[in-house]
């Protein structure tokens, strides 16, 4: 029987996703038996330092083990928080540093071309805060906001508030809702 959604629909599995979320669930299922949340905060951690690593589909593996009882869920959402804020922090200061030369060298591999950069630095100039809190949401935005953050010279203050506020969603939402949404992934897990 199929799940249902609110509106009394019945829900129908997307077999790719199926297949998706079944395959980091056995990448990371013997990782996280092994070190527990501490092996998601890794991956989330070298991810937001530019890493081009599969953070969120771990994420949300991690959420269907917690489901299963082998992570608290408390752990996997402070896991990816944690990660994510230290990993983009540490970002931002290698962006303020060394600004340009990282960008440079390492962009273009991860998707970055002049005018994706351009583009982004114009945004993070004139929308700063939102532009960090959101780009958490997006696929290299999300490996590249702190290290561009701080080549761009916007405060850190401001870069934090932001980072916090768009970990602290970003978490929830990959971490926490499949969790607490299981009746709508129950076809999911293994």
């Amino acid at each position: 029987m199929l799940p249902l959604a609110q509106s009394g629909r019945a829900v129908h599995p997307d077999p790719i996703m199926q297949a998706h979320v079944h395959d980091a669930l056995v990448l990371i299922d013997h990782y996280v038996a092994l070190y527990g949340a501490s092996a998601l905060f890794l991956v989330i951690l070298l991810e937001s330092l530019g890493f081009p690593l599969p953070g969120e589909s771990i994420l949300i593996a991690s959420s269907f083990l917690a489901l299963r009882g082998d992570v608290p869920i408390l752990h996997v959402y402070l896991a990816a928080f944690l990660g994510g804020v230290i990993g983009d922090s540490i970002g931002y200061w290698i962006g303020h540093r060394f600004g340009s030369r990282v960008l440079d060298r390492f962009g273009p591999r991860l998707g970055l071309t002049p005018d994706r950069r351009e583009r982004f630095e114009s945004q993070v100039r004139t929308n700063g805060a939102y532009v960090v809190a959101t780009a958490r949401f997006f696929v290299v935005l999300r490996q590249l906001n702190g290290i561009l953050a701080g080549s761009t010279g916007m405060p850190y203050r401001r870069f934090l508030a932001a980072n916090i506020i768009g970990a602290a969603a970003w978490s929830a939402v990959w971490g926490l809702g499949p969790y607490f949404f299981a009746d709508l992934f129950k076809n999911l897990a293994p």
